[in-house]
This record gives structure tokens, C-alpha cells and sequence, in this order.
């Protein structure tokens, strides 16, 4: 599948797409709590993005997953289903909403922390978190996609943290997944990957881990992934357009101060 280039009035409705998902977490926020269930949690954003929104919950069903939200918990890498366990103090939780308005997708999450933290679990928070943004400032006509990559594993590596591998960041629009693939880390291929052009929109999302790169899937469930060394996890994500002159955050929330 080719790389699609949204024109203006795609664009406008992924602007709209992205508004919603990130009206999402901030609707959330409030209810981020010790002792609230991640099942509880679903509930409410499923019923504010259906109801409030009238919008739909992307990860509803799709390919058999059977919540509307996400939640990764300490170290859940990505693909938490939500259900009854209740957050502890200093529990470090993702939170990924993507939601379907008009036929286009805005995906975005953030990481939340129940109560007070401890150093180790913030710092992780807050390394993704950069990751992203440096990721994000590269972004431009021209540059070639790889780059982005680049920068986060350099970051991360730098902070002696890792990388996962295993999933990355990826093309949206009308499809929930599309081209291009978005990696996080140095792949060594960077000047043969895609050169960005305006109107290309695609998520970027990196997974961070406090030990090894390397994860697992669960057998029980086939979808929570976490890190095969226990050690912690944090991911942010945000949607993001390729303008003419740099790059638009479609999911940028209110709160943030880039």
C-alpha cells in the first residue's frame, strides 16, 4: 500500500479527528486515580466518545480487541486491556484513545501517574515523553522518515534506556494503520527510508523501556504486551501532518507547551 497524501479537506477532517481523541484524555484525566478500575476508565471514555463526541472508539472489535481504550500498566509496553485491576499508588499508566469521526482517525495517548511516583518511574515518563517531541521537531518536507528514529534511540540511549522494536509508529488517515511504518530506533537505513512530503500524516508513538528492548505477548490474552524483563515502560503518542513549511500536531492537547 503506497504512502497517502491527504488533501485539504482530509486534513481538515483529521484535524477533527485529532481534536476529539485528545479531548478524550483530557476529559480522563480527573478520573486517573488509586483504586479506580482501567474497566471503569473504559467505560467512561466509551461513553463520552460515543455520546458527547459522536464519535467511535477505533479499537473497539478491531481485529477481535474488546475495549475502547488501551491501558498499560508499569510494564504493559502497549495493548493493555482494560478490566478489574485497580491502580496503586505510583502505579505509571498509558492510556491510547483513538477514536473515528467522519471516517477519519485520531490517535493519541499519554502517560498518567495514580498518585505520588517514585524517581524511577517518573524519570521513564518523562524520557518518552522527550522522545517524542524530538521526534516530532524533526519533522519536515524533505527529511527522510528515518531520521526520526534516529533522534528518539539516540535520546533514549543516551539516558540509558531502550527502544522496543517490535512496534512502531504508522501511517492514519481513513485506515486505522496505514503506510508509512514509523520505527523509533536506528534501523541503519535511514537515507533509504520515505522522504516526507506535505500532506502525509502518520502517529508518532515511542515505546520506552527502563531495561531491554526486548517484549512479550501474552498467551492467555494474545494482545498485553510488556517487557520481557519486567522492567518499566512509557509511551507517549500524538498524530502528526506534514505541512508545507514544518509539521502540525493534530492531537496537541491544551496542557502542552512544546
Amino acid at each position: 500500500m503506497a504512502i497517502t497524501i491527504k488533501s485539504s479537506s482530509e486534513v481538515e477532517k483529521m484535524r477533527i479527528a485529532g481534536k476529539l481523541a485528545a479531548s478524550v484524555l483530557d476529559m480522563i484525566t480527573p478520573h486517573v486515580v488509586v483504586g479506580i478500575t482501567t474497566e471503569h476508565l473504559d467505560q467512561i471514555c466509551h461513553k463520552f466518545i460515543v455520546d458527547d463526541l459522536g464519535a467511535i472508539p477505533a479499537p473497539l472489535n478491531y481485529h477481535g480487541f474488546p475495549k475502547s481504550i488501551c491501558t498499560s500498566i508499569n510494564n504493559v509496553v502497549c495493548h493493555g486491556i482494560p478490566g478489574e485491576k485497580k491502580l496503586k499508588k505510583g502505579d505509571i499508566i498509558n492510556i491510547d484513545i483513538t477514536v473515528i469521526k467522519d471516517g477519519f482517525h485520531g490517535d493519541t495517548s499519554k502517560m498518567f501517574i495514580a498518585g505520588k511516583s517514585n524517581v524511577k518511574a517518573t524519570r521513564i515518563c518523562k524520557i518518552a515523553q522527550e522522545c517524542m517531541y524530538l521526534g516530532i521537531g524533526l519533522v519536515k518536507p524533505g527529511i527522510h522518515l528515518g531520521e526520526i528514529g534516529q533522534v528518539i534511540g539516540a535520546h533514549a540511549h543516551a539516558q540509558h534506556c531502550s527502544v522496543v522494536r517490535d512496534y512502531c509508529g504508522h501511517g492514519i488517515g481513513q485506515g486505522f494503520h496505514e503506510e508509512p511504518q514509523v520505527l523509533h530506533y536506528d534501523n541503519g537505513k535511514a537515507k533509504q527510508s520515505p522522504i516526507l512530503e506535505p500532506g502525509m500524516t502518520f502517529t508518532i508513538e515511542p515505546m520506552i523501556n527502563l531495561g531491554g528492548y526486548q517484549v512479550v505477548t501474552s498467551r492467555l490474552d494474545g494482545w498485553t504486551v510488556t517487557t520481557k524483563d519486567r522492567s518499566l515502560s512509557a509511551q507517549w503518542e500524538h498524530t502528526i501532518l506534514v505541512t508545507e513549511t514544518g509539521h502540525e500536531i493534530l492531537t496537541l492537547r491544551a496542557e502542552e507547551n512544546i
